[in-house]
């Protein structure tokens, strides 16, 4: 049985003196542990305020790739004990665009066991909100940050793949593209987080390009592509998007293989935050692994942004340097974390076992990887827990044990 990574995480001494052989952030085993220990850390410690938004929900976005990378049906019960305590209800506050964010975990729950309960009410949500667009009302009302393009347009997406009705996408391309065409620079390639930012200017008179707000889009885009149909008429231009961006945002990696919150002014907030790194690592992986991104070019970008987020992995499984809720470039410390970010981090290992499994990493490069941008502080178990040979998440989920009742999951 696994041992919970909340319970026995040490935090490794240096190498000249250090008994345990370290786990290393560039190995399918060391990647899974890191995974383990974060949601062991997240399911430790919740964000309290509500359990049913968009925090919450992105957090459960990554807990959907942990099972996917491991299978463990420890997980598929949390995800669906959170689901089922909600009645599989859209989320609870106002903005509309977040109140989509918890179908994405439904809908990934529908695709595992397709019960048409698990999409029921976030079906007739969504339609409701397309009743409102054929009344007159315009289809952005509310969609006015660039923070909305992860939280909704997935779940249309995923709604127009789990029902085969076309509206889903309609809908998702007419508010996608409406957002993208107000806050999208065409020459910085960058998003602003929303209409206040046009003119806005960093104290160092440089524009105010918000980290964490372009990797809401970037995240968004790979969560969008793997459910649009290829042959829709508006693939291809989000094909280009994400290229586009991708190509901006790897230009403004720091050193220390993170960026900082301020695309465009790294002095703005110089501190390291891997909100948005995690955002960008993902997406950036998902890129090469699905060979819409050149390997050559970004794969190591993707790589130090592994590393770099490892080292600011406490060795308790708490992410740090995590800029708090907001919608500008703010300080962060070493001791500030949330669920968003924890969720990005789950999806980023997953797409880093995938980069791994596939072979494109040479065990040479590895070596120079390590070297190069070593992680001081590293996992380690009290007892020997191999995770390099997990098992692989299968086509079908029947025939679990019975879900416990867990109503404290969060």
């Amino acid at each position: 049985m696994r041992v919970p990574a909340a319970l026995c995480l040490l935090l490794v001494i240096p190498a000249a003196v250090q008994s345990a052989e370290p786990v290393d952030v560039y190995t399918k085993n060391g990647i899974v542990r890191r995974m383990w220990a974060v949601r062991d850390y997240q399911l430790a410690h919740p964000w309290k305020e509500t359990d049913r938004n968009w925090i919450r929900a992105t957090y459960y976005t990554g807990v959907m790739g942990l099972y996917r990378t491991t299978g463990d049906p420890e997980i598929l019960r949390q995800a669906l004990a959170w689901a089922e305590k909600h009645e599989w209800a859209e989320g609870d506050e106002r903005e509309r665009a977040n109140k989509k964010t918890c179908g994405q975990t439904y809908l990934e729950l529908y695709f595992l066991d397709p019960d048409p309960k698990k999409i029921e009410k976030i079906k007739a949500y969504v339609d409701s909100r397309i009743e409102t667009i054929h009344g007159g009302e315009p289809p952005t009302k509310g969609w006015y940050y660039c923070d909305t393009l992860y939280v909704g347009p997935p779940t249309l997406a995923m709604l127009g793949k789990a029902t085969g009705d076309p509206k889903y996408f309609d809908y998702l391309n007419e508010v996608y593209w409406a957002v993208t065409d107000l806050l999208y620079d065409k020459e910085y390639k960058l998003f602003y987080r929303d209409a206040k930012y046009f003119d806005a200017a960093s104290p160092n008179g440089r524009k105010v390009f918000w980290s964490r707000g372009n990797g809401w889009v970037l995240g968004g885009l790979p969560r969008i592509l793997q459910y649009l149909p290829k042959d829709n008429d508006h693939y291809e231009r989000y094909v280009d998007l994400f290229r586009e961006m991708s190509a901006s945002i790897a230009e403004r990696q720091g050193p220390d293989g993170l960026w900082r919150a301020n695309l465009d002014d790294p002095n703005d907030c110089p501190n390291p935050e891997t909100s948005g790194t995690a955002f960008f690592c993902y997406a950036m992986a998902w890129g090469v692994n699905t060979g819409l991104l050149d390997r050559e070019k970004y794969l190591p970008i993707v790589m130090r942004a592994w590393g770099g987020l490892c080292r600011h992995l406490h060795a308790d499984g708490k992410l740090g340097f995590v800029q708090p809720v907001g919608a500008s470039p703010n300080p962060a410390t070493a001791e500030m974390t949330h669920e968003y970010a924890m969720g990005l981090f789950l999806l980023s290992g997953e797409e880093m076992v995938k980069l791994l499994e596939s072979g494109v990493v040479s065990s040479e490069q590895l070596k120079q990887y390590e070297k190069e941008y070593p992680v001081r502080e590293v996992l380690s178990y009290v007892e020997k827990d191999d995770c390099s040979d997990f098992p692989r998440l299968g086509n079908s989920i029947r025939g679990l044990p019975p879900l416990p009742r867990c109503p404290n999951l969060h």
